[in-house]
């Protein structure tokens, strides 16, 4: 494992599983009381793995995610306001209310793409990381994707290319175990996914996705050895979701206690304890950093309420290159 990283690292991973946390909360409750209507995947559970992996990458690395990503997003730097803008469907948003949860894209903080197709991360993902080969800018690229996309054929083709081409790119496998409704071992005949990458000649690691020192140790050497020109690596984060594959779910088809044991592992407090008992930082310190991401969240929330709905004639804009009459 690397050399652990300075308390100022340590306690910005707390600060961006904290802003996910604490957004994946407010985003919830402003569903339920009718202020939000919208398709929902939380990532409740999973804030670990892109707070750990996001600390190791700089301002211009890209990432690609899916539509269970907005804590990729989050963890990447896309700002909270803008976010939920685009949640709520208005034209102040990321993509001016007209992408929605499941497309949220913010490229000048390196968020390219959130696709709704399953796998397709990885693709764009490579062909961003061919671009950054090409101009020699030693920029990263990240795919995010959960186990069933390893299922996929643009996986394997992925990491095929990625492989022979050597190209720039992590392949982050956040497995909570569970593809939509079906159970990993029901649909996967490899015991880890991580396994899979020999195949393609590619280095892999699997780490506990609920421990933030392991996976930024994983997170760290893929990176570097990415960005100094050595090739993909293939990064298998096991973790669980805690609010079910989207909003409403019942969890009826998850084996009795197996979402309570993992629950009785939450990151986030369990990361919070750590910090304090190794004196990384004071209880003050995360106290009020903790109030003042709640308050950002709350600010984000009402700018997003008083923003107008994108006009009519947004439907014609951002469709072709250059504007064409309806």
């Amino acid at each position: 494992m690397s050399k652990q990283p300075p308390a100022s690292v340590l306690v910005d991973i707390y600060r961006r599983m904290m802003r996910i946390k604490l957004n994946d909360e407010r985003i919830r409750s402003a569903m339920r009381t009718g202020r939000l209507v919208m398709p929902y995947y939380s990532a409740r559970g999973q804030e670990c793995i892109p707070a750990a992996v996001s600390v190791c990458l700089e301002h211009s690395d890209t990432i690609c995610t899916t539509y269970r990503g907005i804590h990729d997003s989050i963890a990447k730097g896309v700002p909270i306001k803008e976010l939920w803008a685009e949640l709520a469907g208005r034209v102040t948003g990321t993509c001016k209310g007209k992408g929605g949860p499941m497309h949220i894209t913010h490229p000048a903080s390196g968020v390219m793409v959130t696709t709704g197709i399953v796998g397709s991360s990885m693709p764009i993902a490579n062909g961003l990381a061919l671009a950054s080969q090409v101009r020699g800018d030693k920029r990263v690229s990240v795919a995010y994707f959960g186990d069933g996309a390893t299922n996929i054929g643009a996986f394997h083709e992925s990491l095929n290319m990625a492989s022979v081409w050597k190209l720039p790119v992590v392949f982050v496998c956040q497995n909570n175990q569970y593809a939509e409704h079906t159970k990993y071992a029901v649909c996967t005949s490899a015991a880890n996914v991580a396994d899979r990458a020999a195949s393609y000649s590619m280095p892999a690691r699997k780490v506990d996705g609920n421990e933030p020192l392991e996976v930024y140790a994983a997170a760290r050497e893929a990176i570097d050895r990415a960005r100094d020109g050595h090739g993909p690596t293939l990064i298998e984060a096991v973790t669980f979701r805690f609010e079910g594959h989207t909003m409403g779910d019942n969890d009826a088809y998850m084996d009795k206690g197996e979402k309570e044991g993992w629950m009785a592992r939450d990151p986030v407090p369990r990361y919070r304890t750590w910090l304090l008992a190794q004196a990384h930082a004071t209880e003050a310190q995360l106290a009020d950093m903790e109030a003042a991401i709640a308050n950002e969240i709350e600010e984000a929330f009402t700018f997003a309420m008083a923003s107008p709905f994108p006009d009519v004639a947004e439907l014609r804009r951002d469709v072709y290159r250059d504007e064409v009459a309806a």
